[in-house]
Formats: C-alpha cells, structure tokens, sequence
C-alpha cells in the first residue's frame, strides 16, 4: 500500500492538480478552451515530437513496433468493443460513440506526463511515436467512426494531412537519418515550445473535463470505462509480448493503451452529433477513476 500511495503522489496526482487548475479556469473564468486546446495541437505537440524523437536512442525497428502495436491495440479493442455491444442493441449514433471511447485513449495530454514522471525520458521516446500513431487514427478512422460513413475517403485523409505532429516526426527522422546539426537559433526556441506541450495539454485536459453533464445511460457509461481501463491494459500486456516489446519500450505502450478515453473523443461526437452527452461522461469518468488503475499498473511494470 505504501508503494502504491508513493506512485500516486508522485506520478499521478501531479497531473491531477494541473488539471484543476484548468478546471477551475473554465469553470470560474470561463477561459476558452478551444484556443488554447489549438495551440496544444498546432504549435505545441509537432515541437514535442521533434524534440523526443531527434533526442531519442530508440532505433528505426523499435519504433516501427511501437507503431504496429499502437495499430494493434486500437483494432483489437474496437473489435472488442463491437463484440460487447451487440447484445446492447445499440442505435447507429450510439453504436459510433461507444467504439469512439473504447477504441482511443487519451495517450497525449494524459498519456505522456504519466510515462514520463513513471518511467522517464527513454519511455517517453516511445510514448511519443504511440502519441503520434494513435492522433493520425483518430483523425482517420475516429473520424470515420464519428461521421458514421458521412465522409468520404479524400476528406479523411485530408484530416491526416492537418496532424502537425506527422510533421515534426518526418523533421526529427530527416535530422536523424542525415545527421544534420541544427543551429541554437532553432534547438532553442523548439525545446521551449516543447517543454510547455505537456502543461499546456494537461490544462486543456481540465478544461474539457469541466463540460462533463450527468449521464442519461449510465450502465452503457460503467461498461464503456471497464474495458478502456481494465480489458486495454490485459489486451497491450498480450500484445508486447507478441510483438517482442519489453522494458521501456513495453511500460510506455501498455500504460497508454490503459489510459482513459481520449479528449479528442468529446469533439467529434460534437461535431457530428453521435451521442455528445454519452461521450463526454465516459471520458470525465475513466479520467476520475484512471489513478485507481493507473497506479497498481504502474507498480507491476516496474
């Protein structure tokens, strides 16, 4: 009890208390959470993927596994999901909102603080190509889910295109495989916007969490966050020992794979109308009951 207390303060209530801090920020001062969760996105997370990336000991094959796995992951637990709600009978809207929250987690503003204060900063190498995977199939196949069929192939992948993330990636993998040397002039001000990412996300986190409204179903609500917290973490744990991932490697994808449901999620059930309510109480409620999983994972895996 005495471990699992010590990681809690250490690694998870740390992030707790920033994301009340944005809670409090959208709740008293009404501070606009869509700008700033757009700097995040736009300006921030690209800068964050260079930096990890270009600083990083991870090799071209163990980041090639890492990607699979976070591909992996994500269809199993779609599969997954489906096979649970068919006796749910669930309508279409329902139904695309109910794989949303299973099958994404929320590996960024949540994900990455908590394997970096866990497990360190070659653990956060690869978190960030899990990150980097898992935005580019949200913004395809979660968007897809989302428009329940609405949108056409061209316009998903045009989605692609507009994660700024792929871009820092394809820089900081151009710096590597030339082993170009960037100037002060352009190290510095990118490890600056690198070091605010993770704040900043976690702000955005507590800001979205602050929109949260009672649940209209709330068995379909309990069912949803047991398998993102409890049937993910089982599921990765199979899937890095299929795929030969361990130590760092394996701690970084098997504890975002376990995180709760993605942010993200709460905007596109938004913005193509698939069951927003629904979506929005099952991402507020993994994130409140994530530290009671999060922290006997993170034990195991040390």
């Amino acid at each position: 009890m005495r471990i699992l207390l010590s990681i809690f303060a250490s690694d998870i209530l740390p992030i707790f208390l920033i994301a009340g801090a944005g809670f409090l920020l959208a709740r008293k001062l009404h501070a606009n959470v869509k700008t700033l969760a757009h700097v995040a996105f736009y300006a921030l997370s690209p800068c964050l993927a260079f930096t990890m990336l270009s600083t990083s000991t991870i090799t071209g094959p163990q980041a090639g596994r890492m990607a699979l796995f976070a591909v992996l992951i994500t269809a199993a637990m779609g599969l997954i999901a489906r096979a649970v709600a068919v006796p749910l009978r669930l309508g279409r809207a329902e139904l695309s909102a109910f794989l949303l929250v299973v099958m994404f987690s929320n590996s960024g503003n949540f994900g990455l603080p908590v394997v970096l204060f866990a497990f360190g900063a070659d653990a956060l190498s690869y978190a960030t190509v899990y990150f980097v995977v898992s935005s580019t199939l949200t913004y395809t196949v979660g968007v897809f889910l989302a428009a329940a069929g609405k949108r056409s192939l061209p316009q998903a992948l045009r989605g692609v295109a507009k994660v700024p993330a792929i871009y820092g990636v394809a820089a900081a993998l151009i710096v590597l495989a030339g082993g170009i040397s960037l100037p002060a002039g352009l190290t510095r001000p990118i490890g600056l916007l690198s070091d605010a990412a993770l704040p900043i996300m976690i702000l955005v986190l507590g800001m979205q969490l602050e929109r949260a409204k009672t649940a209209e179903r709330p068995s379909m609500v309990l069912l949803a966050v047991g398998l993102s917290l409890v049937a993910a973490p089982i599921v990765a744990l199979g899937l890095t020992e299929l795929l030969g991932l361990s130590g760092t490697a394996q701690q970084a994808g098997v504890v975002l794979a376990a995180m709760p449901s993605a942010v993200l999620t709460t905007i596109l059930a938004l913005e193509f109308d698939v069951a927003p309510s629904f979506v929005t109480n099952c991402v507020f409620l993994s994130t409140v009951l994530s530290p009671l999983t999060l922290t006997p994972l993170i034990a195991y895996l040390r």
